[in-house]
């Protein structure tokens, strides 16, 4: 498995870094995305933290890390300037809280994420076929998630995405132990939002894809 949105206590989740870490390493995992809540408050605090740990955990154990953070209920027009930010701190994945139809995240916020070019779109709800779109352009991922609530519009995004040419990702959203999954349920989850299992491959595929890819520019 290879996840790209997780959660530990450095905001709402239960785990330490170094707990969460482990936990995904017995259930399979390659790769793990520390992804922690941030917005204008706490970012400063929190990604410089993610990094350190995140450089030190490859140092030690087997699956790989990823120092990332997921912009949460920020102002649409603040989302640029938070991901600029956090990349010069040194996070090497950019994620952004869309609008998912269980939080009352502010209108404009799926399509500020994708203007300004953020990695993953987290659970985007009941994104427009003109985002879907327009992430396709930008190279923005979209989220397939596993987490109750978030992943009831799994099966719109994936349709979307599908017509539009936008690429897929399938994520956890993790902030507790038993919200990590197998290979196996990432592939249940996929065809439960309409895919084909060939189609749920391919989107495996793309989490591979997109790993190589941050792998590249870690070492950069």
């Amino acid at each position: 498995m290879i996840d790209f949105h997780t959660h530990s206590f450095l905001s709402d989740g239960l785990l330490g870094p170094s707990e969460l870490v482990r936990r995904a390493h017995v259930t399979g995992y390659r790769a793990i995305g520390l992804t922690d809540h941030v917005d204008g408050a706490n970012l400063d605090l929190v990604v410089p933290r993610i990094v350190k740990v995140a450089n030190e955990l490859n140092r030690f154990q087997g699956t790989f890390v990823i120092p990332g953070l997921e912009i949460t209920h920020a102002p649409p027009g603040q989302i640029a300037e938070l991901a600029a930010e956090a990349r010069k701190m040194g996070a090497v994945l950019v994620v952004v809280h869309g609008e998912s139809p269980v939080e009352p995240v502010a209108s404009g916020t799926n399509l500020s994420a994708i203007e300004a070019g953020v990695d993953i779109l987290a659970h985007p709800g009941f994104m427009t076929e003109e985002e879907a779109r327009l992430a396709a352009r930008n190279g923005v991922f979209l989220e397939i998630t596993s987490r109750s609530g978030h992943s009831l519009t799994n099966g719109h995004v994936a349709r979307l995405a599908r017509e539009a040419g936008a690429r897929l990702v399938i994520n956890t959203d993790s902030h507790a132990p038993g919200d990590l999954i197998t290979a196996e349920r990432a592939v249940q989850v996929l065809i439960g939002a309409g895919l084909t299992r060939g189609q749920a491959d391919e989107v495996l595929r793309i989490n591979e894809e997109l790993l190589d890819e941050i792998k590249r520019r870690m070492e950069n």
